[in-house]
C-alpha cells in the first residue's frame, strides 16, 4: 500500500514539476478558466482561477450550488498554505498516517486537502496564483492530466 501511495505521490509531484507557466495574465486566466468550462461539459462543476487575492475567472455550471464555492474556498487555502496541490497534500498526509486538522494548525472548516485545487506557478517565481474545480466525483485512481 504504501508503494502505491510512493508512486502516487511521485506522479502528482511531477505533474506540479512540469506544469509551470512563464507568466499568467489575466488574458491567460480566461483561456484556462473557458478551456476548462468546455471540458466540463454537462458536469456540474464550479471552476475558480485566482492570482494572489484577486478572483480571475470563475464559472458555476448547471447544477453545482454554492456549497461548490465553500470547497474551492476550503481547496485555495491548502494550495496557498503548502504550495501544492490540495490533492498532493492530502496524499501525502495520508502516506504519514496524518490529516489536516488543528494538530497541524488548521481548522478543517476552513482547509481541505482533497483533489481540486493546482497551484499556478511561474518559473523562476513561484506559485502565484490557483485554479480549482469543485464537483467532482473523488478519483479512485491517479488523475493523468
Amino acid at each position: 500500500m504504501i508503494a502505491m501511495s510512493d508512486d502516487v505521490i511521485s506522479e502528482l509531484e511531477a505533474q506540479e514539476r512540469d506544469l509551470v507557466f512563464d507568466g499568467f495574465s489575466n488574458a491567460d486566466a480566461w483561456r484556462l478558466g473557458c478551456l476548462l468550462v468546455e471540458m466540463a461539459g454537462e458536469l456540474p462543476v464550479a471552476i475558480d482561477i485566482r492570482r494572489g487575492t484577486q478572483q480571475l475567472f470563475h464559472a458555476g455550471l448547471e447544477g453545482s450550488a454554492a456549497d461548490n464555492d465553500a470547497w474551492i474556498a476550503r481547496k485555495v487555502r491548502v494550495v496557498e498554505r503548502y504550495a501544492a496541490s490540495s490533492y498532493l497534500v492530502g496524499r501525502r498526509l495520508a502516506a504519514k498516517g496524518q490529516e489536516l486538522d488543528a494538530g497541524m494548525g488548521v481548522n478543517p472548516a476552513d482547509y481541505a486537502a482533497h483533489g481540486g485545487a493546482f497551484p499556478i506557478r511561474i518559473r523562476n517565481v513561484g506559485v502565484v496564483g490557483v485554479v480549482t474545480v469543485s464537483g467532482l466525483p473523488r478519483p479512485t485512481t491517479t488523475p493523468s492530466w
